[in-house]
Order: structure tokens, then sequence, then C-alpha cells
């Protein structure tokens, strides 16, 4: 393979729905981002949020997804997706990776490499007797690949998003709170969970250098966090973080950075462009390294007051795609 392509694309909540004012058909879904899909022409292709199907007597299946990848060069392509103790998909928001390259091994990560810290709630009601876990609900997904012949590492994340955690009592319904410090400490919960999912990814990241220090990387996915912000700092490693050049073959390099900064966006929210998806590598891939394309011409304010899912049946992220080529 002289050419390989990657992307990631959060599908936002992909699954079997009942059409109604609010909820657009899955046939819907799929004349719009089946065209998404093939544009991306990806070898390798890094999704979140795909929703699990059940079938009388059957296990829980991805099927929804299938029906979006018929059709596509993807169809009937290896997939490799997160799952239960039981060996069934999620019901909701799995990390999934579709390729028609040879799966050498995969693992999914779970507070795994990470232990959950322990944290008592200052404003739970009624109030809480005793410091809990605090559990990240998204595993992290590591696959191996064979690309001519050597191992490529993909990991696929979906980090916590910056939505606060709920606290016992102190919300009057979904979108609501009842006071601004129990919203404050819902954010500061959600920023615990999403950078012990920062942290993991990093620790895998240095598990597998530590096992062969030329091994090819990716990661890719929602980070629900710029490129700037502490979680991606984290995990990127930077030298100028870490103070130490010994550490330079180790640093992840987000490789939106050669896409211009005002076209630098694959969220719109309240009017301003966001960059949560990304698509990092070690450095020793930059040398195949030919170029990134953010899909987003067609990107609405998922914000918005009338943005609907049924006026917007697409996904509110942008897919996102880099090229190698390996000549």
């Amino acid at each position: 393979m002289t050419t390989l392509r990657i992307a990631t694309f959060n599908v936002e909540n992909f699954d079997e729905t009942v059409p109604n004012a609010s909820t657009p058909s899955l046939a819907d879904r799929i004349a719009v981002m089946r065209p998404q899909l093939e544009r991306l022409r990806a070898d390798i292709l890094c999704m979140q949020e795909v929703h699990g199907q059940e079938r009388p007597g059957q296990p829980r299946a991805l099927l929804a997804l299938a029906e979006l990848l018929s059709g596509t060069k993807l169809a009937g392509a290896n997939i490799v997706s997160t799952q239960t103790a039981n060996g069934e998909v999620f019901d909701q928001r799995n990390l999934v990776l579709v390729t028609s390259l040879p799966v050498t091994g995969h693992t999914q990560l779970l507070n795994t490499l990470v232990a959950a810290p322990i944290y008592q709630m200052l404003t739970a009601d009624p109030p809480a007797v005793a410091p809990q876990a605090i559990r990240v609900e998204r595993p992290i997904l590591h696959v191996e690949l064979n690309v001519d012949g050597a191992p490529l590492h993909v990991i696929v994340v979906h980090l916590k998003s910056k939505l606060p955690t709920d606290i016992p009592g102190q919300k009057l319904n979904t979108f609501t709170w009842r006071s601004a410090g129990a919203a404050a400490e819902g954010s500061f919960i959600s920023s615990m969970k999403r950078m012990s999912q920062a942290l993991e990814v990093r620790r895998l990241v240095d598990q597998i250098l530590d096992q062969d220090p030329n091994a090819r990387i990716v990661v890719g996915g929602d980070f629900n966090a710029t490129a700037e912000e502490v979680p991606l700092v984290a995990i990127r490693g930077d030298v100028e973080d870490t103070g130490n050049g010994a550490l330079a073959g180790r640093v992840l390099v987000p490789l939106e950075n050669t896409i211009p900064e005002s076209a630098r966006y694959s969220l719109f929210h309240q009017g301003k462009g966001q960059m949560l998806d990304h698509i990092l590598v070690t450095r020793n891939l930059l040398a195949h390294y030919r170029g990134a394309e953010i899909h987003n011409e067609l990107l609405h304010d998922e914000s918005g007051a009338f943005a609907t899912d049924v006026k917007y049946p697409e996904s509110d992220h942008a897919p996102v795609v880099v090229t190698f080529d390996f000549a």
C-alpha cells in the first residue's frame, strides 16, 4: 500500500430511530452521511458515538453502522469496537475502527492504567457520606494493524465532554441546575474524568514506546478539547512542557496544524469554530505525511435554537482525514 488515509469521525448518536418531530430516521441520516464517508476514502476509519442495536435472540450488534457502510469501500471491512464484559457492543457511544487492513490485535482500556480518583461531593443533596471513585464511562480502544508488513498502532478515543456531571439532588431538569456552585462541581468532576482518560492514553503510548521505541502510533478521535487545552497538552508530551529533550521522540503531533487556522475547526458552537477532533501521530510518521483535511464546509451551529436533528440529520462534528505516502 503506497497511500494510506486515516480518518476520525464522531457520527453523533448514530442509531436506529423512530422518526418524530425532532429525530430523523436512519434512512434520512444515511442519505446525508454516506457521501461524507465516501469522500473520506479512508483506509482506516476511527468512529465515535456508534450505538448498538438489538434483535430478538441475537446479541447486540452494530447494525445501523453496517447499513451506513453498505455500498462504500469499507463495506465488509474489518470492524473492531468497544465491548461490554459479555462480549456485546455497548448500547450507546461505542468506539469503532473500520479497516480493510489486517488486524493483528486489539484491546480496550477503562481505568486500566489509571486508577479512578477518589472524591467526596460537596454539593450533593442529601449530602455525600463518603468519598467515591470517579470512574470514566468511555473506554479507550487500541488496535494494532499490519501495514505493508509493519505494525501500526491506532488508538481511538472519545474523552468526556465538558458538560457537568450530574450531582444528586442538584438538577431541576436535564438542563437546569439548582445552583451555580453545583454546576461548577459537576464541571470539576467531568474534568477529572477527562484527565483520567488523557493520562491513560499517554501511559498507553509510553507503554507501546517502551516495548518498541520506533513504534508508529496514531491517536484519533473526539477529544472534547482543543490542542492547547490541558488534556491534549498532557497527551502530546511536547518538549516545551516536559522540559526534557531526550523525550522528543515520544511527542505526539496534531496534524491539523498544517491546516490554515481560519479553517481549523471540527465543531461549530455559539458562532465559533472549535477544533475538538484530532489525529495525533508519533514524529516518525511525519516523513510520510502529505496533508490533512477537515470536511467542515456544511457544518451547522449545533447550539442554535432551531438546530434540530430533523433539520440537520448529519453529525454536528466534521470528519478529519490525513494522508500518508509510504512509497
